[in-house]
C-alpha cells in the first residue's frame, strides 16, 4: 500500500505542476484515482511541505507549494 500511495502522490504532482490550482474534485478526476487513494496520497505530500491545501466554501483547492 505504501508504494501505491508514493506513485499516486507522483502522479498528484505532476498533475499539479501541469494545471496549477486545482479543486479536490478536479484531482480525483484528473488522475483517475479511488478518492480514498488521493487523500492518502495527499496527506503524504502535505505532511512533506509540497502541497497548498486551502478551503474555499465546500470545497478545497490544492496546489504545489511555490518556494521562493
Amino acid at each position: 500500500m505504501i508504494t501505491e500511495i508514493g506513485i499516486v502522490a507522483g502522479e498528484i504532482w505532476h498533475y499539479l505542476d501541469q494545471h496549477g490550482e486545482v479543486s479536490l474534485s478536479q484531482l480525483v478526476s484528473g488522475i483517475d484515482k479511488t478518492r480514498d487513494n488521493v487523500l492518502m496520497s495527499l496527506g503524504w505530500l502535505a505532511r512533506e511541505g509540497h502541497v497548498v491545501l486551502d478551503q474555499s466554501g465546500q470545497e478545497y483547492k490544492v496546489s504545489l507549494r511555490k518556494d521562493g
